[in-house]
């Protein structure tokens, strides 16, 4: 039974229709507890739903467990090969050291090291000098020999590759003159410099040039004819040609040669010293066999192939970076 009050302004209100809205609620249903598992819940998003990222155990994505366990194992691979390859060596060296006498071992070997590179900059005179002056020399040697190579021989590879005229008629005069031993031209540089430093600086600029000109030169012919006939209907001039298309072209065969002729200049100036004396590290290795440190003889022989090494791995690491094949 419904009750109705009126109002004198004509409104009225039904008594049983709020005592209704007002009552308790029945009670809710139990809200059973449910298992979601991460992988199922459905994410709403504007274009629908997606299923939210599944983690592991200890809170990670498994992709980015994924691509650790492969950069793990591309360093484990990496590093282990090299490792073992030392550990043999050492092996060889000390069975060879233990059956002959004459030779160092690894461990005095190593003693000598820490202390020779305790001071490798002392300096008591022009022919006492720390194994680092001379490194740094020899370094010094290098480094120009190499320069005035690649001043001449980038160019004369442009040369060589842009023109067959030029090409059909040095290339003889080339292949005569490369396979020469760096050696052979010291005594050369030693009659026109009438110095040791010049002459070890011309004969690491003779055996330098070869692989510059010859990479530069192949790189150079390499490049698509369709390019230059473009460049020849768009009227470019021959300097635009070399730096706007030849060059860029170019560029990572001109870093081969350059790569092949630091490792040949390193390779020649120690036994360029050998001959010359002076400060250098060959001059230092020949000094000390002089003086019968076998042990000394065997820590320039690792210096000199550490520099090597970085060397290279510098110039790979630039040729890698001007690389399109990389990009």
């Amino acid at each position: 039974m419904s009750a109705v009050i009126a109002f004198k302004n004509g409104i009225s209100l039904d008594v049983s229709a709020v005592a209704e809205a007002t009552a308790e609620p029945p009670a809710a249903a139990p809200i059973e507890t449910l298992a979601v598992e991460t992988s199922s819940v459905a994410v709403s998003s504007r274009h629908g739903f997606k299923s939210a990222p599944t983690f592991s155990a200890n809170g990670a994505p498994p992709g980015r467990l994924r691509r650790s366990a492969q950069c793990l194992q591309a360093m484990v691979a990496s590093i282990i090969p090299p490792l073992l390859g030392f550990i043999l060596m050492l092996g060889l060296w000390a069975l060879v050291a233990d059956r002959n006498s004459s030779i160092p071992g690894p461990g005095v070997t190593w003693d000598a090291a820490v202390k020779l590179f305790a001071d490798p900059f002392y300096s008591n005179g022009p022919n006492d000098q720390g194994i680092g002056w001379n490194v740094l020399s020899s370094l010094q040697r290098v480094g120009i020999g190499f320069g005035f190579a690649a001043l001449v021989g980038i160019p004369l590879g442009f040369v060589l590759g842009r023109f067959a005229f030029m090409s059909r008629m040095l290339d003889p005069l080339i292949s005569l003159l490369r396979p020469v031993s760096p050696l052979a031209w010291l005594p050369i540089g030693l009659l026109v410099f009438q110095r040791a430093d010049p002459a070890a600086t011309w004969t690491i600029f003779i055996c330098s040039i070869w692989p510059m000109i010859l990479n530069t030169a192949e790189g150079v012919r390499r490049v698509p004819q369709d390019y230059l006939n473009v460049a020849r209907v768009l009227g470019l001039s021959e300097d635009k040609i070399v730096t706007k298309i030849l060059f860029p072209a170019v560029l990572p065969y001109m870093l081969t040669g350059i790569r092949l002729s630091i490792g040949t200049a390193w390779l020649v100036i120690v036994a360029a010293e050998m001959l010359t004396g002076g400060v250098g590290i060959g001059f230092w290795v020949w000094d000390e066999w002089n003086n019968l440190k076998v042990e000394h003889i065997i820590i320039a022989i690792f210096v000199i192939g550490i520099v090597g090494f970085v060397l290279e791995q510098m110039l790979l690491l630039l040729a890698r970076h001007f690389s399109y094949e990389s990009r």
